[in-house]
Formats: structure tokens, sequence, C-alpha cells
């Protein structure tokens, strides 16, 4: 994908070289993770820890920020502070940062006009760089659970070496990976400006676990879809392979396929994010379309 002559983003922060070590982070022996482990083993099972492990490292809303009850679980981490300086040498830090922060300026400069075309404002998410560990509105951000966006403080979570990981792990090479990774983080921002998160996690917390589970997954489609609308918007900038590059992207962090991987066997109540083939599925929906308003999961299901 050709975002080299593109801008730069000012809505970014950094806190990478800080220390959010101690009780309250995931690392350790101690602090939030044995909870929430508790918490969702006795909710989901076994199966639900291995989609809370695996599952959430790969294009996953923080579990923190969007289990039943989490907003309130953890007291917002505060965060940099946003400023066009700060922004700038965050950018600069090398080749990964860059491309993140190109990207996420055109995913402002693309669902500015959508929005404009229907009567409504678009205000950007920001992008926050972290090496390791962290801390978010939703709690502690670490390297382990993936790329997030966190409805809390409305921010997106990122690890640049998750690139590295998604090339050397799940073997997804590209830029267009890398940019389709933070286009999904950026279509949870779409669903929370419009609604639509806070409306599913209202639907969750009076749902059982297996309605939850499927509600989740409809989140996740949905954004699936919304970064094929936003990738439909820069045909103009995407190459040769970029389009099956992301859909092999797709492929791999299905719940099917790394539940495979992860256990040798699939257990489909325990979804949250879909299918290889439901991900692929509506991520082609969002390219082919880019009409955003095909992309209601919550209507046409899963199965679409």
């Amino acid at each position: 994908m050709r975002l080299d002559d593109y801008r730069t983003s000012d809505n970014v922060g950094d806190e990478r070289g800080q220390s959010f070590g101690g009780g309250g982070g995931f690392g350790g022996g101690g602090g939030l993770l044995p909870l929430l482990f508790g918490i969702v083993g006795s909710r989901f099972g076994i199966g639900g820890i291995v989609v809370l492990v695996i599952g959430a490292m790969i294009f996953g809303v923080n579990p923190l920020g969007l289990m039943g009850g989490g907003q309130n679980a953890v007291p917002a981490g505060g965060g940099p502070a946003i400023s066009q300086q700060g922004a700038a040498k965050a950018c600069s830090a090398g080749a990964a940062s860059k491309f993140s922060c190109q990207v996420l300026a055109n995913t402002e400069d693309t669902w500015g006009p959508i929005f404009a075309q229907q009567g409504k404002e678009y205000t950007p998410t920001a992008l926050i760089f972290y090496s390791r560990n962290g801390m978010s509105g939703c709690g502690a951000a670490q390297s382990a659970m993936g790329p997030f966006y966190c409805p809390n403080d409305k921010r997106i979570y990122l690890d640049t070496e998750f690139y590295d990981e998604l090339q050397n792990k799940f073997g997804v090479g590209g830029n267009f990976a890398q940019a389709y990774v933070i286009a999904h983080e950026v279509g949870h921002h779409v669903q929370d400006e419009l609604g639509i998160l806070g409306q599913a996690n209202q639907r969750q917390r009076a749902a059982s676990t297996k309605e939850s589970n499927a509600i989740q997954v409809l989140v996740e489609l949905q954004a699936d879809c919304f970064a094929g609308v936003w990738a439909a918007h820069n045909r103009d900038r995407i190459e040769p392979g970029d389009v099956e590059g992301g859909l092999k992207a797709a492929h791999a962090i299905g719940d099917d396929t790394l539940q495979q991987e992860a256990q040798g066997r699939v257990v489909p109540d325990s979804f949250t994010h879909g299918t290889s083939a439901e991900r692929m599925k509506w991520l082609k929906r969002g390219i082919d379309s880019g009409d955003p308003a095909r992309c209601d999961t919550f209507s046409t299901g899963a199965d679409g």
C-alpha cells in the first residue's frame, strides 16, 4: 500500500520508554491477570480462556473494556497527552511508527467525509504507541494482547513489534496487513462514534454466555467490514497483492483457526471474533462495496 507521500496524524501519543510495572499491570505473578482469568473461566470455561489469550491477541477490543461490567473494572489510566509536537516525535521513531501514523491520518481523511455525507461529524481516535507494557483507560496494556481499542478513552493502543509477530507467527507480511490492523481498530472507534459499541455492550450485559459471545462476533465482523470500507475508499493506493494479503490476515485470525492450532479442537459457542471464512467475507464485503451501510452485521447475522 502506497502511503509514503502521506501526512502523519497529529492524534498520536507515546508511552514507549515509560515504566508501568507493579501490581496494577498484567505482568509478573500477580496483578489483574489471574483475576481476569478467573472471571473468564467461571463464565466461559476453558474455551473462553483460550479465546481471551489468543483471540484478543489479534484485532480485538481490550477484554477489560468490553467484558460485562468491564468498563468500571479498572480506573482510567490517564495516558499521555496528545500534542502536535509529541505526535511528530512519536511518528518519527521508526519506519513502523511512521507508517502507522500515516495509516491513522488516512483513516481520518476517509471517515470524516463518510460521516459528513450522513450529516454527522467524525471525531478521530488517537493512536498510542507503547512497548511491551502500557496503560490505557481500560487498564493495563501488554504486547501479548495485540492492538486494541479502548472505548473508555477512545484510543487505540499498539506495540509495533506486533507487526513482526504478524509476519513470523502468522505468516502474514506486507504493509497492507499492517494497515488492516489499524483500520480494524479504527472500525471499533467508528462503532463507538455511531453508538453501536455501547448498544452491543448493553445487550451483552443482559445476555447469556453464548448470546454474549455471538454479539461480540458481530461487533468484530462489522469492524472487519469497516476496515474494508476504508480500503475501498483508497483503491488508488492499493497495490497488487494487497487485498490478498489482507484476506490472508483475516483468515489467520479466525476463531476456528486459532482454536484448532491452540487446543486441537473448535468450540463454536466460545467464538468471539468469527470464523476465518466469516472474517474474510466481511472484510471483502467492505472492500467490494465501500458502503458502511452494507456492514450491518447485527441485521444480517454473521453469515450475511
